[in-house]
């Protein structure tokens, strides 16, 4: 995801309800998220839909990398050459 530019992509709701079209158009054509804002504070994130399916692709990956070191720290996990030979047998069938 590109990094924000504050002075471009932090919009008050009044301007993202005037400007919606143009908000939009600006998350697709930048590929920057856009910060909607609501008395002052940040309220949502507007960003495109390729990067938002990315990103949980990779926070996917993530939380199943997480939970293999769990299941290993857990004394779950089988040596290299163990599950070398499972998935050779399986393979063989």
């Amino acid at each position: 995801m590109q990094r924000l530019i504050l002075d471009k992509d932090i919009k008050p709701m009044s301007e993202f309800r005037a400007h919606t079209a143009s908000c939009i158009q600006q998350v697709q054509n930048s590929k920057r998220p856009v910060v909607i804002t609501h008395h002052g504070k940040s309220a949502a994130v507007l960003i495109d839909v390729a990067e938002f399916e990315s990103m949980s692709q990779r926070l996917e990956l993530l939380e199943n990398i997480a939970a293999g070191e769990s299941q290993i720290d857990a004394g779950m996990g089988i040596p290299h050459n163990k599950a070398q030979k499972m998935v050779l047998e399986r393979i063989s069938r």
